[in-house]
């Protein structure tokens, strides 16, 4: 069984896109984002609010 669903590697896909083109911006602050590793954050949390097949960020994992 795959771990991401397609929902999941389209937003992420978006998500890459617009920070290649300068466009993609973060969340409160509204900075833009230059990091991939951010970008990809965006599109996989992007994803779970959509309701696609990712698991929880591990920050919510409980302990």
């Amino acid at each position: 069984m795959p771990k991401y669903g397609k929902k999941a590697s389209t937003k992420v896909e978006r998500a890459v896109h617009e920070m290649k083109q300068g466009t993609l911006r973060s969340g409160r602050s509204g900075k833009k984002v230059t990091s991939r590793k951010q970008a990809i954050a965006i599109g996989l949390s992007e994803a779970r609010r959509a309701g696609g097949k990712v698991p929880p960020a591990k920050s919510q994992r409980p302990r």
